[in-house]
């Protein structure tokens, strides 16, 4: 203002000052209002963006937390004796009676050490798992039957027997129209518990109800397995409200790969879908889980505090009947329902294929309130 202030200002103080002073002091204040309109849009946008975050959580959360109700069950392995209760057999399972011995193979006239179903070895192989077939169906038929007829039904097969597809086909034909279930069943895309937890991200609102039958039979290398017959009876919460169920079984997670860290990682993930404290857990069952991870489940059951010693829970099905190859988280799941059906609390199972660098699935089942609960 001194110097390129014309001179007759310079003889004016009251205008002379009120221009030094104001001018700077409304473009200060020019400023600071659009820097606090630019600090209240960066707010608004962060605050948008923490809005979509926590409603994107809670939604993956919701579905990460979703959940079957276990319906029905059946189990049919070398510990139970045709046309006997199947709480015997589950006794069995749980005292940790071991069947496996050396007996001959259906396949071949060598002998091996491994766990078969009840009856002649020389029989035939189409016989023997038409009958087994037939009573698995027929535990599971009249649950089914309570259903109306044009309720959707899935059908998850996992087989792995010793019969060629022709003789399978028919012996399934057969052991299938004997039932007399009304549904007519529509086969499910994928296998073992990936398809599983594809039903539940993408068919938890359907009305379907999932039927899963899962058997391992006379396998071609019988050294050390399990002949296993187990059928499931899954249904969605949300939907299907007409039959009571006798379990919950959570969301799978399956470690990102075989290691330690990635077990216990996948297991803590398991127990927070529930979610559910690992001190609560009465029985951890393991089945096809190859005895290279058995240190690396150990290492993890001490991390969470399960019950993996035997005194206090542990239910090793690999050394009781052998590896169950791929009916080995069905017949874990089917176990531990029945052990919830018997009084037993929540319980945790590993599983896997039986192979070393196989990706083990951890998951939960919880027992269902009862209606006054």
């Amino acid at each position: 203002m001194l110097s390129f202030a014309p001179e007759a200002l310079h003889q004016r103080p009251e205008v002379f000052w009120s221009l030094t002073l104001g001018m700077p002091f409304l473009g200060w204040c020019a400023l600071g209002f659009g820097r606090a309109l630019l600090y209240l849009g960066e707010r608004a946008v962060a605050d948008g963006w923490d809005q979509a975050r926590e409603e994107d959580l809670f939604q993956k959360t919701r579905q990460g937390r979703r959940f079957l109700r276990v319906l029905k069950v059946d189990l049919h392995t070398a510990l139970r004796v045709p046309g006997e209760e199947p709480a015997v057999q589950q006794e069995a399972l749980q005292s940790g009676i071991k069947v496996q011995r050396v007996q001959p193979s259906r396949l071949a006239s060598s002998s091996s050490c491994h766990s078969r179903l009840q009856g002649d070895a020389a029989e035939e192989l189409e016989p023997v798992l038409l009958r087994t077939l037939q009573q698995l169906l027929g535990e599971l038929a009249p649950t089914l039957a309570q259903l109306p007829v044009h309720t959707p039904l899935a059908l998850l097969l996992e087989c792995d027997s010793g019969l060629s597809g022709p003789a399978w086909d028919r012996t399934w034909a057969q052991a299938w129209q004997a039932s007399a279930i009304r549904q007519a069943p529509v086969s499910l895309e994928g296998d073992g518990l990936d398809a599983l937890d594809h039903w539940l991200d993408q068919r938890f609102d359907e009305r379907a109800v999932l039927l899963v039958i899962a058997l391992q039979f006379a396998p071609r290398q019988p050294e050390g397995t399990a002949e296993v017959v187990a059928g499931l009876l899954l249904g969605n919460p949300l939907a299907q409200t007409t039959l009571a169920p006798v379990a919950f079984l959570h969301r799978p997670e399956q470690e990102r790969q075989p290691c330690s860290d990635a077990l216990g990682d996948a297991a803590t993930q398991a127990l927070a879908w529930v979610p559910l404290e690992a001190e609560s857990i009465r029985h951890v069952w393991r089945a096809g889980v190859n005895a290279q991870r058995h240190a690396a489940l150990t290492s993890v059951s001490t991390q969470l505090a399960m019950p993996m010693q035997h005194e206090q829970g542990l239910r090793d099905l690999d050394a009781v009947l052998g590896n169950p190859g791929k009916a080995s988280p069905w017949l874990a799941i089917v176990a531990a329902t029945q052990a919830i059906q018997v009084g037993s609390g929540a319980q945790f199972i590993f599983s896997g294929n039986g192979c070393a660098d196989s990706r083990l699935w951890s998951m939960a089942l919880t027992p269902a309130p009862s209606l006054s609960e």
